[in-house]
């Protein structure tokens, strides 16, 4: 790199959609002042009278990657360079970029109203607890259910599992009536509602206050924007670990398959989640032990599989019950269309379908470092058939024996009634075998 003087910086100006009318006399006397100014095609056009006649515009759009080297080589030149950034550039916007490839250069940031603090000064809204969420990315199209991390909403879902208000920055394919048909299809229509402030600074600005999220959804709004959610009440935090057998609904009048709280309690345990843990659920039945692992990895996914019809269905229906949104569940015989998951941290096998050589060889083979396989039997067959498989991959193991039972009542007392015994065969990678 040129050598460049430290007492020449960079700097980094933000600047909202009012143009230079936002701006303090010290930022405007240095995009006066510079002899390079860098910045998107709207701001250079906002800020266009007041850039002066010899210098030199250069618009990053599209050529982001070429910013860090426009700025050396022109300090190195003893230029005075500007970069206009929108809003406050520490906030969503590129000065943290530019400070991590820049490390040894002077940046002096010139922040601005940032567009969410305007926002709620027009709404009158408090803001200190509300939690900002960018979807100004990629354009993944109208949600579908089931969708995750790699949507370009999801991250909202993921944020309205802790906080009562956000404010999203938009985008105009991620548009809050996009953003609003999402919310909708998720269940959340009656418990949100949507504010939507537009060209703020221009005008023309418009703040839409309050609206039902079945309105807003059929609504146009004009660009640039920002959204406003708020929760119609406060939201109690769920239970995390350990919801009554009661809590999913399962198959009738025949009952179909859940991992009952005892063993699901002792295999969430053994599965060693994160917050950010990426779970796989193999055999899911109703869906009970990957909805409450989806509770606890709020930061991370459930990747869910079932071969049976009606259970795949009541699974997906106790998501939609539950009001979670980082679980995803395939109907099919696994392992079919499990080859695109990503790795897992955590897997859990509660039926196999008779595929159980397989999927251990496939769990065992994908799990990340110091993950944790967990199995539940109830016949002596498979688990006989999963150690045998543990043991000759030289994995480490160990198995604990569930036997629960319940209190029943017995005309004016009480009695126990044994619950089926489970084994709980958990592993992870390893050469060491010996139990």
């Amino acid at each position: 790199m040129t050598d460049i003087p430290l007492t020449q910086p960079c700097r980094i100006i933000g600047v909202l959609d009012m143009g230079p009318a936002g701006l303090t006399p010290a930022a405007l006397a240095h995009i006066e002042a510079a002899d390079l100014v860098i910045g998107g095609s709207r701001l250079l056009d906002l800020c266009a009278d007041r850039i002066a006649a010899q210098a030199e515009r250069r618009d990053l759009t599209g050529h982001l990657a070429s910013v860090t080297g426009w700025i050396s080589e022109a300090l190195g030149a003893g230029k005075q360079v500007v970069v206009l950034a929108t809003g406050d550039p520490l906030f969503h916007g590129i000065a943290s970029y530019l400070r991590s490839r820049l490390p040894d250069l002077s940046l002096e940031i010139l922040p601005t109203v940032s567009t969410v603090q305007l926002a709620c000064a027009r709404l009158g809204l408090a803001w200190q607890d509300l939690r900002v969420v960018s979807v100004h990315g990629r354009n993944s199209g109208e949600w579908q259910e089931g969708a995750g991390p790699e949507h370009g909403l999801y991250p909202i879902l993921q944020a309205l599992q802790g906080h009562d208000r956000l404010a999203i920055l938009t985008s105009p394919d991620n548009s809050p009536d996009r953003i609003a048909r999402m919310l909708v299809q998720e269940g959340l229509g009656d418990s949100v509602r949507l504010a939507v402030a537009s060209r703020l600074g221009w005008a023309d600005e418009q703040v839409i206050a309050d609206r039902a999220l079945a309105e807003a959804a059929a609504m146009t709004f004009a660009e640039p924007n920002l959204v406003i959610l708020s929760r119609q009440a406060h939201v109690r935090s769920p239970v995390l670990f350990g919801l009554a057998d009661e809590a999913f609904r399962q198959r009738q009048p025949a009952r179909g398959l859940i991992t009952k709280r005892e063993a699901r309690a002792l295999s969430l345990a053994r599965l060693q989640l994160s917050a950010d843990s990426i779970v796989w659920d193999i055999g899911a039945g109703s869906g009970a032990v990957g909805l409450e692992a989806a509770r606890l990895c709020p930061l991370g996914f459930v990747h869910a599989i079932e071969k049976n019809p009606e259970d795949a269905a009541i699974a997906r229906e106790n998501r939609r019950r539950l009001g979670i949104h980082n679980y995803r569940l395939t109907q099919a015989r696994a392992p079919q269309g499990m080859a695109d998951w990503p790795d897992p941290d955590a897997v859990f096998i509660g039926g196999s379908g008779g595929e159980l050589v397989e999927l251990i060889r496939l769990a065992l083979s994908r799990l990340r470092d110091q993950g944790w396989l967990v199995m539940n039997f109830v016949t002596f067959e498979n688990l006989h058939l999963a150690m045998t498989q543990l043991k000759e991959r030289q994995a480490r193991w160990d198995i604990t024996q569930l036997q629960a039972s319940r209190g029943q009542p017995i005309l004016d007392m009480h009695r126990l009634a044994a619950e089926n015994p489970v084994w709980i065969l958990a592993a992870t990678r390893g050469d060491d075998n010996d139990h």
